[in-house]
């Protein structure tokens, strides 16, 4: 068993080696067909400013100066030796920005990813126990209403309603105005995390409970819950009691695989609520036209949602004793 294990996490490792340099490549084409200049993004405002000679300085500086190809490989160099660049707009190195942003983006995102599987879980198992009935209605029309509302959309309205006209929430940012990361309370972290958390998980709920309702009706037509019903058992117990391990399997796959969904979601809603973290670097990257930054996010993220979806293979040996039968006699 655990011989298979440690095969399989090795295959996996050969998949994400290929899968990062797949993604460096077109990413790097695709930043280098952008229209936006480097240099450019990097002066703004002072572009009138400047020399020719200051220009070269700063594309020397840069290595804007060279041949796209010659540009990659250096960066491939780089990175296989753990140096992802300096960021222009930062002018610090990519791994110190990405490990500030992310320790602020990993909050809302473990919240919102949280709340969105366990809620979303729950409201799909109710949905498909008590099928075609009132409550039932209601939870699918709340996913159907949520999975085709855009994350920006529904973070604008709740920004609008409960911070500008109840004042119960803040307008921006992971933390006061005026004070630093290292000034903010707790609380005031907390207090900043709820709108912007609140906001990926209204939308990821609807996709974890039409996908567990759907699995939920299934099993509640099945032999076995025929059996259970004819015993004078109900519903919500069959339900809970019976189809909870067929119904949990699918999910499992569902909340893993959705956490690239949840870093596209991150990337809307930070910039909404002007929240520091790795979402909205993102956006400044591209916008200002941060090479080294981006291509570091692109790989960083990459590597994020496939460690995600590995995990979910291996939570199915916990989850699927069939799976863990099948390992073993391997």
């Amino acid at each position: 068993m655990t011989k298979r294990i440690l095969k399989f996490l090795a295959k996996k490792a050969v998949h994400l080696v290929l899968l990062l340099i797949a993604v460096a490549i077109l990413s790097y084409t695709l930043v280098s067909f952008s229209p936006i200049d480097p240099i450019d993004a990097y002066l703004g405002p002072s572009i009138l400013k400047i020399s020719p000679e200051q220009r070269e300085v700063i594309a020397q500086r840069w290595g804007l100066n060279q041949p796209p190809i010659t540009r990659f490989f250096k960066w491939g160099e780089q990175v296989i030796k753990g140096n992802l660049g300096k960021s222009t707009i930062f002018n610090e190195p990519v791994i110190s920005v990405l490990k500030k942003r992310f320790v602020t983006s990993f909050w809302l995102m473990s919240v919102a990813w949280l709340l969105s599987g366990g809620l979303g879980f729950i409201l799909g198992v109710l949905a498909g126990a008590f099928e075609d009935s009132a409550l039932d209605k209601a939870i699918r029309l709340y996913a159907y209403t949520m999975a085709s509302t855009p994350t920006f959309w529904v973070g604008i309205v709740l920004l609008t309603v409960f911070s500008v006209q109840l004042g119960w929430t803040p307008v921006c940012c992971a933390w006061p105005v005026g004070s630093s990361e290292m000034e903010a309370t707790l609380f005031q972290r907390i207090h900043h995390l709820i709108l912007p958390a609140i906001t990926l998980s209204l939308v990821g709920i609807a996709q974890i409970t039409l996908h567990t309702r759907e699995k939920t009706v299934e099993a509640m037509h099945s032999d076995y819950a025929l059996f259970a019903r004819a015993q004078g058992e109900k519903d919500l117990g069959i339900a809970f009691r019976h189809a909870l391990r067929n119904v949990a399997i699918p999910a499992v796959t569902l909340q893993f695989a959705s956490l690239g969904e949840l870093f596209g979601g991150a990337v809307l809603a930070e910039q909404v609520f002007s929240y520091p973290g790795l979402g909205r670097a993102t956006v400044e990257a591209g916008y200002r036209g941060d090479v080294p930054l981006l291509l570091g996010i692109v790989l960083f993220s990459a590597t994020f949602v496939f460690i995600g979806n590995t995990v979910a293979d291996l939570i199915y040996l916990i989850v699927d004793p069939r799976m863990r039968k099948k390992w073993s006699a391997a």
